[in-house]
């Protein structure tokens, strides 16, 4: 995956292989066959991300004559050679798994994609019907010619190009070819449910377009006609220094991506050389961006087939979200906080109580104000209404949109406009940096003064996504963290020096500094004969620096173990540099989205949990947030769902020094899963915690004793 002279993975080609081990969960036929699609489908979402973005980028710096080396010793042009041989392979395997192993398995689970030599005279007659009540009046053919300005083909949108034959209009004897392009925009489906017994059938709309294209030009020889899909260069930046109004600036930048360079061309394999050159051609792509595709163009749309309502044996076991013990749903969340800090641990257990801490703020008489960070939120939002509200109420509410997160850009402008018009005092992040923490604080007038509740996450305040991501909650009234929050947060909104934290940490300024102290100080215990361990929890580790400091502390002796779940630059398992490392990937039914830390410290153990993983971009271009969780219970439960992690025989990937995966050693007795393990643990506690809570003599008080 780079350079084997190099001490550092190619992050692109990392990338690559956790994709791979995406795929690796749909081709598992020991998982429910809709979960299969999904993940397949995943895999082809992801990819789309991924050209957008790290090909464009590169496809950029190569057009530029770039011949920087990157951490693992290549160049633009390297990698780019690399990236499409490797993602080649990965697309014939998704293919092959959709093709024989999971189409004709979805058919007998009586989902049956049909086949034009399949249609019966009825489902024959639906299909022109829909062509001629719907595609014809809808859809229009565009004409093209070679050299002539190629019309805009909407980013990951499917079209269809149609190669014709006519006689030429000046002279009858000459025939002449052309070409005719038919997008097809936004569409709300390309599954068209045909009339069927027993079964759900359907045809893709291209396939039905296909059917009836002579429609289109009753006048003229359809030679052939081909599915295609365009994906664009999102990698664009505005230059913040030089915009007056960000929010204008945004919207510009959306615009922008939607004529950007094409990056990539799929297209159905039966295509002949000569239209594929057309396509080529004309949206000027290389000839390694051209993926010619055996079957239907975008896997990715099939995460619509998945909702359809067939058997639960083709979907995994329900796992409903456990409500906290130590939240009682009969008190105000305030009362749950002053007890203890309260760590929760998504989605085994809900996220109920931060939406609740941010609603029932919003209508606490006592609550002075709210401030809190937005990255990415659910399109209908609870959170972002209870916001709205407590600013209609009187309340004081500042909130930090981030309209730079890549994609949800559109949305967080509509966000950001509501907000303000109900009274929100909203700031675009920051300049030059984008505002990747996620804090929420509730400022609290109360008999023995000003308290101050706080959120600290490692994922976003999105109720739909806490659902399906891993990550980490920590409520609290702790008073330093609480002065930290406001100083943070007043840093940020006030565009003032960052100071000194009494025991977070903040990128850009301090985060880089307490991992390196942290690290370090796990050498310095080696050093002096004393056991030192270093187990971490990310979704990616790039980082050039860290990665060195790591290899220092396995070189002294450090055990270092790594949960990461997707990028990992560094190699493990190198003589004389990383044989202390173990890195360990899991993918399964919830994505591992927490960044949690710990130290072993000399004994005394330091656990954290971050906004931030360590690649550059989050340490030094992000505003993120490292909190310390010191609460002896929650640290320890951390802990524990750290170790489970590392003992996964069933998910566990363990990264080679050669950048393959390979599956943890199976012991005979273990066959642990860790995400089945921690759902099952997280019920566990929960009924310990209801057994316990009905051993205790609760009295009914009069009246005015309360």
């Amino acid at each position: 995956m780079s350079n084997p002279d190099s001490n550092f993975f190619n992050r692109e080609l990392s990338w690559l292989e956790f994709n791979q081990r995406v795929l690796d969960e749909a081709r598992d036929s020991s998982i429910p066959l809709l979960e299969r699609l999904k993940f397949l489908a995943i895999t082809a979402s992801n990819l789309d991300e991924f050209f957008m973005v790290r090909v464009g980028g590169l496809q950029s710096l190569d057009e530029a004559g770039s011949k920087s080396l990157d951490q693992s010793g290549m160049t633009p042009t390297q990698q780019l050679v690399a990236i499409s041989e490797r993602t080649h392979r990965l697309v014939a395997d998704q293919y092959e798994c959709y093709l024989k192993e999971l189409e004709p398995a979805l058919v007998a689970a009586g989902l049956q994609h049909l086949k034009s030599n399949q249609l019966t005279p009825s489902q024959v007659h639906f299909i022109q019907q829909v062509f001629a009540d719907e595609i014809f009046s809808t859809l229009a053919p565009i004409a093209v010619q070679d050299g002539e300005e190629f019309p805009l083909m909407m980013n990951r949108s499917i079209s269809v190009c149609v190669r014709l034959e006519r006689k030429a209009v000046d002279d009858p004897d000459v025939i002449e070819t052309r070409y005719a392009l038919i997008p097809f925009g936004r569409l709300r489906t390309r599954f068209v449910a045909m009339p069927s017994t027993g079964s759900y059938s359907y045809l893709l709309l291209e396939e039905i377009v296909e059917h009836s294209i002579r429609q289109f030009f009753p006048t003229e020889k359809v030679l052939e006609c081909a599915t295609f899909r365009v994906t664009r260069n999102a990698d664009m930046a505005i230059r913040e220094d030089q915009a007056a109004d960000l929010l204008v600036e945004m919207q510009q930048l959306i615009s922008a991506r939607r004529a950007s360079d094409c990056v990539r061309l799929e297209i159905t394999s039966s295509a002949s050389d000569e239209l594929v050159s057309f396509l080529q051609r004309s949206l000027e792509v290389h000839d390694r961006d051209v993926y010619r595709v055996p079957g239907p163009v975008d896997l990715s749309a099939f995460m619509q087939l998945t909702d359809h309502g067939t058997g639960a044996e083709h979907r995994y076991e329900n796992w409903p979200p456990k409500q906290s013990p130590l939240v009682d749903p009969q008190e105000d969340i305030f009362a749950a906080i002053s007890r203890r800090d309260i760590v929760l641990y998504h989605p085994y257990e809900s996220f109920d109580p931060v939406v609740r801490l941010v609603e029932e703020a919003s209508k606490d008489p006592d609550v002075i104000a709210i401030k809190q960070t937005l990255y990415r939120t659910s399109r209908i939002s609870p959170i972002v209404a209870a916001l709205a509200r407590a600013a209609s109420s009187g309340k004081h509410v500042t909130v930090i949109v981030e309209l730079k997160a890549r994609f949800d850009e559109e949305r967080n402008i509509e966000w950001a406009r509501s907000l303000e018009h109900a009274g929100v005092q909203v700031f675009y992040g920051v300049k030059g940096l984008k505002t990747h923490a996620k804090i929420c604080i509730v400022v609290r007038r109360e008999p023995q003064g000003i308290q101050r509740y706080v959120h600290f996450g490692t994922g976003n305040y999105n109720e739909q996504t806490s659902r399906i991501y891993s990550d980490v909650s920590l409520l609290t009234c702790d008073e330093s963290l609480g002065q930290d929050a406001v100083a943070f947060f007043n840093a940020v909104t006030g565009y003032s020096q960052p100071q000194t934290f009494r025991r977070i940490a903040a990128a850009p300024f301090g985060l880089r500094d307490r991992i390196i102290e942290m690290i370090e100080a796990e050498i310095q215990y080696k050093k002096q004969r004393q056991r030192a361990e270093i187990t971490c929890k990310l979704n990616s580790l790039v980082d050039p620096e860290i990665i060195e400091l790591l290899y220092k502390a396995s070189q002294a002796g450090v055990k270092v173990r790594l949960n990461i779940r997707g990028t990992c630059c560094l190699r493990p398992g190198l003589p004389g540099l990383s044989e202390n490392i173990e890195v360990v990937s899991i993918v399964d039914r919830f994505l591992e989205h927490a960044r949690v830390l710990y130290f072993l410290h000399g004994g005394d153990r330091r656990v954290f949990i971050s906004s931030a993983d360590w690649m550059p971009r989050n340490l030094d271009r992000r505003v993120e947030l490292l909190v310390p969780v010191d609460d002896a219970p929650s640290r320890d439960r951390l802990i524990t769902i750290m170790e489970s992690y590392f003992k996964d025989r069933v998910k566990g990937r363990v990264l080679q020094p050669d950048g393959h995966y390979k599956p943890l050693q199976k012991r005979s007795s273990n066959k642990l899963r860790a995400q089945e393990w921690l759902y099952h643990e997280t019920c566990h506690y929960v009924e310990l915690a209801e057994e316990s809570r009905k051993t205790v003599f609760e009295p009914y008080r009069a009246p005015g004793n309360e």
